[in-house]
């Protein structure tokens, strides 16, 4: 028995904005999240922009169907002279879970931020996201920062 295919990673296009945006829409309510459409529209700009700050890819399957997407971005650190990568947001279809879509998105990701000389990759998720966890675990370090944020003052 011959092994599934594995998907296609690429940089997301402007002409994926129809597939991506269910997939998007599917992302915040996984993370109990409402967007004013207008940051949306922004995300979807600054990720297809050739030259922009925030990168997008997507995993397709044979068929050309987006299966999901990683977003991510490159900073500078005060501990390091190189650049660092923060994968800001990666999202698989429920449907197309368990069969390597995230592992293809993760390790595009980490061949982006190794062609540009970054020192680490580094993400977040929720701590009961049991699924996601099992893929990182594998792929990457746990660590023992706890986070903190302060909304801006409307």
């Amino acid at each position: 028995m011959s092994a599934a295919p594995q998907p296609a990673v690429r940089a997301l296009k402007e002409a994926d904005r129809a597939a991506w945006a269910p997939l998007w829409a599917d992302y915040l309510v996984f993370y109990s999240t409402e967007l004013d459409p207008a940051v949306t529209d922004a995300t979807w700009r600054r990720v297809t922009q050739p030259d922009g700050e925030l990168h997008g890819l997507g995993a397709f399957g044979d068929d050309g169907a987006l299966l999901g997407f990683a977003l991510y971005f490159f900073h500078p650190g005060t501990w390091t002279v190189k650049s660092r990568c923060y994968l800001e947001d990666l999202f698989v279809a429920d449907a197309a879970r368990g069969r390597g879509a995230g592992r293809a998105l993760l390790e595009a990701v980490f061949a982006e931020a190794d062609a540009a000389g970054a020192e680490q990759v580094y993400w977040q998720t929720d701590e009961d996201n049991a699924r996601a966890r099992a893929l990182y675990d594998r792929v990457g370090t746990l660590t023992e920062y706890v986070k903190y944020k302060r909304d801006a003052k409307a």
